[in-house]
């Protein structure tokens, strides 16, 4: 009986093929999907009881050029990347929140970000915390968002579902 023996450099040569996959492109526009939204009850410093939400979503940035360095004294540039709009439901009617409105945020600013190697995907979840001081239980509202890398690409407009800040809870879509 004989026994055949493979040399070694066959079979790292089939090892090293097998390991080679494609290389995943996307777009180079970022793209969002809402995740959840969670409500829940914290303290201020000072020790009042307020409402806190944390908006969750997942994106996707095909050039890997998502978010922003820290600005640099006497330097104009952009300083926020992620837009959120307000919404709020009135008699089951959603509008637009007015601007003097408590509950509306300016916008968010995502810390830079890149990968090294040739794949310079960028994937993840990033969360926003929210803080509501004076809140009723007839405030819902509901939330609008998009990202834009450097490049200026802006992702896709992702909602979260309809969110009533006095009760504490997680709004998944």
């Amino acid at each position: 009986m004989k026994i055949k023996v493979v040399p070694v450099y066959i079979l790292f040569s089939i090892l090293a093929l097998a390991s080679c996959g494609k290389i995943e492109t996307l777009p180079p526009e970022p793209r969002i999907d809402y995740t959840s939204f969670t409500v829940f009850d914290t303290t201020d410093l000072l020790g009042n009881e307020i409402k806190e939400g944390k908006l969750k979503f997942y994106f996707e940035d095909g050039d890997g050029d998502l978010g922003l360095d820290v600005p640099e004294e006497n330097v104009e540039s952009d300083t926020i990347n992620l837009f959120v709009n307000l919404f709020r439901v009135n008699n089951g009617q959603i509008s637009p929140a007015p601007v003097n409105d408590p509950f509306k945020p300016t916008g968010f600013r995502i810390p830079y970000m890149e990968r090294t190697g040739q794949n310079k995907i960028l994937k993840g979840d990033i969360s926003v915390i929210f803080f509501y001081l004076f809140y009723t239980q007839e405030d819902t509202i509901k939330y609008d968002f998009y990202i834009k890398d450097r490049a200026g690409n802006s992702s896709n407009t992702a909602s979260t579902s309809l969110i009533p800040v006095y009760s504490t809870g997680i709004y998944e879509e």
